[in-house]
């Protein structure tokens, strides 16, 4: 008897655990919030770029969500038309295929910032189908052409849905959605193990990890 209690109780512990560990690492989704739930105005810009009636902030995040709809597999790989091809991608394609839909094309936007400050980006070769495909250079290109905005994720107000957000080598967009203490989620694409790619996780990447916080428009 007091064996089967102590493998009951072992076994319970195994589950809560487990349970902790699925939760933590969001296999098991997390409780969704809004702006409304804080009090929190959702911002909307004031530039439409592609002229579809729909706002750039709006029209990003709309773009990322179609994107990750088709749930491209991570894998890093070279194109020779720049923007992948096939059902491949990296986090840094999240960003790109969301502007594109909006009407910003970084492969060419990038590229011309480069040419045109090359001191600031120290690219010794030019690749215009890779360039923008890096984090360093993206956190440069956004610093230079955008707004930027607070890297405390305690100031929950300024984090709205469509805004980019750069790691120390990860990138992401910012989701509309939040979890119970008001931190935004995130839309991104991190590794091949990856199952969600609308996640609650800038809480346990930790506040260090993120070095930009940027809006288009």
């Amino acid at each position: 008897m007091k064996k089967s209690v102590i493998i009951f109780f072992i076994f319970v512990i195994i589950i809560i655990v487990l349970v902790t560990v699925l939760y933590a690492f969001c296999i098991i989704p997390h409780k969704q919030y809004s702006n409304s739930d804080f009090d929190i105005e959702t911002y909307i810009s004031s530039v439409d770029k592609d002229n579809d009636g729909i706002d750039d902030q709006t029209d990003i995040l709309n773009n990322v969500r179609k994107y990750i709809k088709t749930k491209p597999k991570y894998k890093s790989k070279y194109y020779g038309t720049g923007y992948p091809d096939d059902e491949f991608g990296v986090c840094t394609d999240v960003v790109a295929n969301g502007l594109k839909g909006a009407g910003y094309d970084l492969m060419e936007l990038v590229n011309e910032d480069i040419i045109n400050n090359k001191e600031k980006y120290n690219i010794e070769t030019v690749d215009k189908n890779i360039d923008f495909r890096r984090v360093r250079n993206l956190d440069i290109y956004f610093k230079n052409n955008s707004i930027s905005l607070t890297t405390n994720l305690s100031i929950i107000e300024e984090w709205q849905g469509g805004d980019i957000i750069v790691f120390k080598d990860h990138i992401g967009v910012i989701s509309d959605k939040r979890n119970k203490n008001g931190i935004p989620f995130l839309i991104h694409h991190a590794n091949p193990m990856q199952i969600n790619y609308e996640e609650d996780v800038l809480e346990l990447y930790g506040q260090d990890y993120i070095i930009g916080h940027y809006r288009l428009s």
